[in-house]
């Protein structure tokens, strides 16, 4: 080589995605195809005025899906377009509640999307499952989320998470959920530093018990936070594309990814909702690749951070490091490194 860089393979890197919405992870072709079969509209695709805008589009992908046989769909097509991106495992939000009984018991939803990702898994992907809490819904909603989260731990969920509105409704109001779903060994994956300030991330860490956080960025606007939660070893798991299509950040330029990474927080790179950000994970490591003119080895470093903060199975995590180690040698030599 005469020391030219040669891009690396980011398709063959193996990784986990721990951030992604399972009905924004909606095929663009399956959500026209619903669209005409129930005769509703199609949701909208960013770039959006706020996360108010969004949510509405959210809920019209929800609207989309007419029965359970249609959740099964999504979920092995979820697995099946990963395992097309070099993904070997991922991590997809549900929040059954917000079916409102429209579908059946919410046992079934969670057991459809948790069967059809088993009909899409093979040897190189498959998914699990976080269990929502939709943050504006009433407690008993809440605490059905919990309950399906516990009863299905062993059949594919993998953690508890919290969405919705954070401004409105801070994260130590589910404070005895989440202890609950430790004992039970749930891990916390909520959102936080989205919708609400630095002190969200913090409750998220403390109040929630969280070691893993979606998003995140607005911890960098307190630098103590960001130090303690690289002491901590907090990973965020950060989707830049979604980031400025809901204009949480307003550019790239503005985005505080830099920051955090600097400060030596693990970050995740995912897509977040590809229907309506119009990216995927192995875009997101493109762009992110592009943007902070990372090498090889330092998008193997995120790869690594992906699978050693994931849920998957250790089997399934062993060989995929073991790929990782290969692809590092490989793209080393490739660069001229």
């Amino acid at each position: 080589m005469n020391g030219e860089q040669v891009p690396p393979d980011l398709l063959s890197l193996p990784k986990a995605e721990l951030h992604l919405h399972l009905e924004g992870a909606l095929r663009p072709s399956t959500a026209a195809e619903l669209a005409d079969a129930y005769g509703r509209p199609a949701p909208p695709v960013g770039p959006f005025a706020g996360l108010g805008e969004f949510v509405g589009a959210y809920e019209r992908a929800r609207d989309l899906v007419g029965s359970l046989d249609d959740l099964h769909r999504i979920g092995r097509e979820l697995v099946e377009d990963a395992a097309a991106q070099g993904v070997v495992w991922s991590e997809v939000y549900l929040i059954p509640p917000t079916y409102a009984g429209r579908l059946g018991p919410a046992e079934g939803i969670v057991e459809a999307v948790l069967d059809g990702m088993r009909a899409g898994a093979t040897e190189d992907s498959a998914a699990g499952v976080i269990v929502g809490i939709n943050r504006g819904l009433p407690m008993a909603a809440a605490r059905e989320s919990l309950d399906l989260a516990i009863a299905y731990r062993e059949a594919g969920v993998v953690g508890l998470g919290l969405a919705g509105d954070e401004a409105n409704h801070p994260p130590e109001r589910f404070t005895d959920l989440f202890r609950q779903a430790r004992v039970a060994g749930l891990p916390a994956v909520p959102h936080g530093g989205e919708g609400a300030g630095p002190a969200s991330v913090r409750a998220c860490v403390e109040a929630l018990g969280a070691h893993r956080i979606s998003h995140g960025l607005r911890a960098a606007e307190d630098p103590r936070l960001l130090r303690e939660l690289a002491e901590r070893g907090v990973c965020l798991d950060v989707c830049p594309t979604s980031n400025t299509a809901l204009q949480v950040s307003r550019s790239l330029t503005d985005h505080p990814l830099p920051a955090i990474m600097a400060a030596g927080v693990p970050v995740t790179v995912n897509s977040d909702c590809p229907l309506f950000c119009g990216t995927t994970v192995l875009q997101e490591y493109q762009r992110v690749s592009e943007w902070l003119g990372l090498d090889a080895p330092a998008l193997a470093d995120l790869a690594e951070t992906s699978l050693r903060f994931s849920a998957c199975p250790a089997a399934r995590r062993t060989s995929a490091l073991a790929r990782l180690a290969d692809w590092r040698a490989r793209s080393g030599a490739r660069s001229g490194t």
